[in-house]
C-alpha cells in the first residue's frame, strides 16, 4: 500500500470547513448599547421576580414559532409592544424570536443557518441578522426569548435575550444541561417529546449544578467553560405524544415530580406543540384554561408560551423560490394570527386581579 494522506481518515463527510467571525467581531459591529444592557438586566430581573413569586404579573412569552423575515418579525414587535404597554400592570410580555429550530428530521433549521432561506447556509450572515434584529426588537421596548440549539450560539447573541428555551428534544442532551447551567438569563426546560416530565426535572437538576465543558470565548478560541450553575432554571409542560398535559392532574403530578427533584415548582405552560395538537386554533383554548387554573389559585403557574404570527396558519417553503412566500405568515409551526391574540390577551388583562 502507498503513503496514506490525511484525508484517509480525516473529514471523509466534510465538504467544507469555514472560518467563522469571533463573537467580539459580531459584538463589535452591532455594540449593545448602555440603554439596552440596563433594560434586558431589568427584564432578566422581572422574569426571576415572576420565577420566585416575588412579581404575581403573568408571564406571556409570545410570537413567532421561527422568525424567518426580519421586517414581518419587526412589523409583529411594533404591534407586541403596544399590547404590551396596555396590559403590563398584569401581564409580563416577553416576544419569542426563534432562529433555530430542532427539526424531528430534516427541513428549514432557522434564520441563523439558512437567512437566504434557499438551502445557502449563509451562517456568517445568519448570525449578523439574528443579532441586529435582537437589538432592534431591544430598542423598541421589547423582551426577547428564544430557543438555543447549538451550544456555541449564545457567545454571539445571548446579551440581548431575557428568557431562553432548552427544547424538548434536547432537554435530555447533557450538552445543553452544560449549556444551560452557564447562560445569564432565566432558562425554561420542556418535557421530553414523550411527555417524560421527570426528563426535563433531571435536566433542570443538572442545569442547577456546576459544570466543565468544552466551548469557545469571545475571541473563537476553543476553551474550557466553567459554570456556576443556573439558579433560575424551571419547567414547561408542552405535552408530548402521550397527549396534552396542562389539565390540573398533569400539573399536579409534574409539581410532584420537581418537589421530588427539589427543584423550583414554579412553571410555564406551552399552548402549542402537543399541548394544542399542532392546530393554532386549540391555543386559545388551551390558554384561557391555564389562565383559570391561575386565577382559581395555583400560583405554581407563573405563565405561559403561545405560538402567534402576524396571520393565521402556515405556509411551506420551497428552496427554489423563497420570494414566493406570503408576508407574516410561519413556515416552520401554525401560529394564531395576530388579532386573535390581542384579543386573548386583552381578555386575559380583564379577567386577571
Amino acid at each position: 500500500m502507498g503513503m496514506m494522506n490525511n484525508k484517509t481518515v480525516r473529514d471523509i463527510n466534510i465538504a467544507e470547513i469555514q472560518r467563522l467571525p469571533t463573537p467580539a467581531q459580531y459584538e463589535f459591529d452591532i455594540p449593545i448599547s448602555d440603554e439596552q444592557k440596563n433594560f434586558i438586566y431589568r427584564g432578566r430581573e422581572a422574569i426571576n421576580n415572576v420565577l420566585s413569586g416575588n412579581d404575581n404579573r403573568f408571564m406571556v412569552i409570545v410570537g413567532p414559532c421561527s422568525i424567518h423575515d426580519t421586517a414581518a418579525g419587526a412589523d409583529y414587535a411594533a404591534r407586541l409592544r403596544d399590547l404590551a404597554k396596555t396590559i403590563d400592570s398584569k401581564i409580563l410580555v416577553v416576544m419569542r424570536v426563534y432562529f433555530e429550530k430542532p427539526r424531528t428530521t430534516v427541513g428549514w433549521k432557522g434564520l441563523i443557518y439558512d437567512p437566504h432561506l434557499n438551502g445557502s447556509l449563509d451562517i456568517k450572515e445568519g448570525l449578523r441578522r439574528a443579532r441586529q434584529f435582537l437589538s432592534d426588537v431591544s430598542d423598541m421596548g421589547i423582551l426577547c426569548a428564544t430557543e438555543f440549539v447549538d451550544p456555541i450560539t449564545p457567545q454571539y447573541i445571548a446579551d440581548f435575550v431575557s428568557w431562553a428555551a432548552i427544547g424538548a428534544r434536547t432537554a435530555e442532551s447533557q450538552t445543553h444541561r452544560q449549556m444551560a447551567s452557564g447562560l445569564s438569563m432565566p432558562v425554561g426546560i420542556k418535557n421530553g417529546t414523550g411527555g417524560s416530565v421527570q426528563l426535563a426535572a433531571d435536566a433542570i437538576v443538572a442545569a442547577n449544578a456546576k459544570h466543565g465543558f468544552l466551548g469557545v470565548d469571545e475571541n473563537g478560541n476553543a476553551s474550557i467553560v466553567i459554570t456556576n450553575g443556573n439558579p433560575n432554571s424551571h419547567l414547561v409542560l408542552r405535552g408530548g405524544s402521550s397527549g396534552p398535559n396542562y389539565d390540573e392532574n398533569s400539573i399536579e403530578t409534574a409539581v410532584a415530580l420537581l418537589q421530588k427533584s427539589n427543584v423550583k415548582t414554579k412553571l410555564v405552560i406551552d399552548c402549542s406543540h402537543a399541548n394544542s395538537e399542532k392546530k393554532y386554533e386549540l391555543e386559545p383554548g388551551v390558554f384561557d384554561n391555564v389562565l383559570d387554573q391561575r386565577i382559581a389559585g395555583n400560583d405554581n403557574i407563573v405563565g405561559s408560551m403561545i405560538e402567534s404570527h402576524l396571520h393565521s396558519g402556515n405556509q411551506s417553503l420551497d428552496e427554489n423560490q423563497p420570494e414566493a412566500l406570503e408576508y407574516g405568515i410561519s413556515i416552520t409551526d401554525s401560529c394564531l394570527g395576530w388579532d386573535q391574540t390581542e384579543e386573548l390577551l386583552l381578555a386575559a388583562f380583564k379577567k386577571l386581579v
